[in-house]
Order: structure tokens, then C-alpha cells, then sequence
């Protein structure tokens, strides 16, 4: 350990670049997972962060919500199986609305929420002004406020019959949903927006129903209990209509690769940094095996050397992304976790032993007698 670390202070230099190139690299994957949260929050918000526990779908939409409807004898059914302690019908749809961030209207595409007041489906992380008490009021996401969703600002659906007007009354933190600007409203200025932009219409069913469960009863269960009893649903929890959701496991799976290759590179940067190190110093190690020192102090002054220098380049790389996202978090949406970064660090510190393990092979490997039949040769 000790000629390990001498090793690292007369070598500054080749040392600190290993770990200046590791910082980069942890930056480089701490970020994109940030950036990954971020779009993957954008995308399901909304229906990760309302308080129905379970949701219901028809079973023809493929848990897509804009697919989604169900009529009021299903809804019924649903009301009716047993476990169930309370339902709400909870509407989605895209609008296109006008709305004045400055000095001139434009028109945005908005997401809007239906929910009965005070029951299932209200957003559960407002964090500015209230939620919504009557017709025409609005919760929205926070990230749009300064995109003319702030509170006080009036949001004016185009339609083809009378206007619909709402005005945004609280913010509420992830709620996005197709990381589009997204409002919660009482299932009444739903369905009015909705007849406003079709006034043929006749009735305005939900996309969906949300459930609670009473007392006891395991979620998982009842969406089998849903699913038996009612035809034509598919019952999901609430992260799972989340995590399911068709654009997020296009999201996930491009990240996942992308973060993969990542963890790839950290790895062979680790190993072939070391195995040429160690290459380079073969007739030292050799010479301090012949004169008794272990081959066990060795192998563990690679380790310690890894362990240093990755640790140095984590700290790097998670300073780089906590300073990075204090800089871009109003303009980029980034959801870096503590949990995910701490995840990282533990996978990145095994991957870089992992990678040092050929130089600790190599160690292994040394003859000390070579120690004594090199310098016979050059005698």
C-alpha cells in the first residue's frame, strides 16, 4: 500500500489524467441519466404523480391514455368489484391552445387533464398556489410557467364553438405528460373543452377510471380482481401504467444502450491503463518478488491504486453534473437522483476493479527467478 501510493505522488501527472479522464466519463453518464429522467418524467408525469392508485384502461388502447375510453357501464363494473373502496373518471386530451407568455398570444399544444375535484386523479405534488376549486381553474406544470402557464395566466382553448377559458390557479412539480405543457382541471372543464373543439359531440366518456383500493388490499390484486370481472379493461397500477407507456420504453431502451456502452468504456479505460503500467514496470516487480516482497502486496497496491484514482475521477464527475445541472435545470429538463448517482458510483468502482484484474493476472504471473537469470544475462 505504501509504495502504491508513493508510486501515485511521483507520478502526478499519468495519475491525475486517468482520473481527469474518469471524471469526464462519470460526468458524461451521470448526465445522460439525468437527462434520461428528465425526458422519461416529461413523458409520464402526470400519471406517476396523481394519487389514483390504480388505473383503467380499455383493453384495445395498449396502455397508450390517448387511445383510452371507457363507457359508464364499465365504469359501473369497476365501481362494483369487490376490494374496490372508490373510482373517479379521469379524461386526457391534446389541445391546442392560446396562451400570452409576453407581449403577443401564441398558440402552444397543450395536455389536459379531467378529474373529479377532490377525488382520484389530482396531481399530488403542487408545489406553488392551490388546486383547482370550481370550473375554469387549472393546475399546471411547473416547468411551463414561464411558457405562459403561470399562476394567474389565462389559458384559452381553440375551438370550434364557444371558447373555453382557464386559468391557471397552482403549479405542480413533474406532471408533464408527452413532455407537452400539461393541465389538471375538473372533469366538467374537460368535458367542456372537449365539446368546445367538437360541438357534435353528444357525450365526453374518460379515458380512464381511477381506483382505490380499501383497506388491505393489495394493488396487484385487485387489477387481477378488475380484469376478471369487467370485460373489455386492463387495470394497471399506477407505476405500471407509468412504466409501461409506449414512448417510455422506446426512451429507456436507447438510454440503457447508450448508458451501457458508457460503463463499457470506463472499464477498458481502467484495465488498459493499468496493464500497460504494470507492463512498463515488470523488472521492478519482478525484482521486489525476488527479494521476498508477496505477490498478495502487490495485487493489493493495484487495488488501492484503482480504488484512489476511480474514486478521485468520481468525485470529479459528480461535482461536474451537480454543477452542470444548477447551470441548465431552467432550460434542460434533468431529474438527477441521489439514489441513481450512488448506484453509478458502486458500479463504476467494481467495474474499474473488474478492469484491473488483467494487471493484477499478470502480477500473479511473475517468475522471481527471472530477477536473477536477466541480470546472468547481462553479466
Amino acid at each position: 500500500m505504501f509504495l502504491a501510493l508513493r508510486e501515485i505522488a511521483r507520478a502526478k501527472v499519468r495519475f491525475a489524467l486517468l482520473s481527469g479522464a474518469i471524471g469526464l466519463l462519470v460526468f458524461l453518464i451521470t448526465f445522460q441519466q439525468g437527462l434520461f429522467g428528465g425526458l422519461i418524467t416529461g413523458f409520464i408525469g402526470a400519471v406517476e404523480n396523481q394519487n389514483a392508485e390504480i388505473l383503467v384502461f380499455n383493453d384495445q388502447a395498449r396502455r397508450n391514455v390517448e387511445g383510452s375510453f371507457l363507457f359508464p357501464q364499465q365504469a359501473e363494473e369497476i365501481a362494483a368489484v369487490s376490494g374496490v373502496a372508490a373510482t373517479g373518471p379521469i379524461g386526457q386530451n391534446t389541445f391546442t391552445v392560446i396562451v400570452q407568455p409576453g407581449d403577443t398570444p401564441v398558440d402552444e399544444d397543450a395536455v389536459i387533464f379531467g378529474y373529479e375535484l377532490g377525488g382520484l386523479g389530482e396531481p399530488t405534488t403542487l408545489s406553488e398556489g392551490r388546486l383547482p376549486e370550481g370550473p375554469g381553474e387549472a393546475v399546471a406544470s411547473a416547468v411551463d410557467a414561464d411558457d405562459g402557464f403561470d399562476i394567474g395566466d389565462r389559458v384559452e382553448v381553440v375551438a370550434d364553438g364557444a371558447a373555453e377559458v382557464i386559468t391557471v390557479v397552482g403549479l405542480a412539480e413533474n406532471i408533464q405528460w408527452s413532455v407537452a405543457p400539461t393541465l389538471f382541471v375538473s372533469f366538467d372543464t374537460y368535458a367542456a373543452a372537449r365539446l368546445a373543439v367538437n360541438p357534435d359531440a353528444s357525450v365526453v366518456l374518460p379515458s380512464l377510471i381511477g381506483v382505490a383500493a380499501e383497506p388491505g388490499v393489495e394493488a396487484d390484486e385487485l387489477t387481477a380482481r378488475i380484469d376478471d370481472a369487467v370485460d373489455g379493461v386492463e387495470a394497471l397500477t399506477r407505476q405500471q401504467a407509468a412504466d409501461d407507456n409506449p414512448g417510455v420504453q422506446g426512451v429507456s431502451q436507447s438510454g440503457s444502450i447508450i448508458l451501457g456502452l458508457a460503463f463499457l468504456v470506463v472499464t477498458l479505460v481502467v484495465a488498459f491503463f493499468f496493464l500497460i503500467l504494470t507492463t512498463q514496470k515488470t523488472a521492478s516487480l519482478t525484482l521486489l518478488r525476488a527479494i521476498g516482497a508477496p505477490a498478495r502486496y502487490l495485487v493489493w497496491g493495484i487495488l488501492a491504486q484503482i480504488v484512489v484514482v476511480t474514486s478521485l475521477g468520481v468525485a470529479m464527475g459528480v461535482a461536474l453534473t451537480v454543477l452542470v445541472e444548477q447551470a441548465v435545470r431552467s432550460a434542460i429538463p434533468i431529474d438527477v437522483e441521489a439514489r441513481t448517482v450512488a448506484i453509478t458510483v458502486a458500479a463504476l468502482l467494481v467495474l474499474a476493479l473488474l478492469g484491473g484484474l488483467v494487471s493484477v493476472r499478470r502480477v500473479l504471473q511473475l517468475d522471481p527467478i527471472r530477477a536473477t537469470t536477466a541480470a546472468g544475462r547481462t553479466s
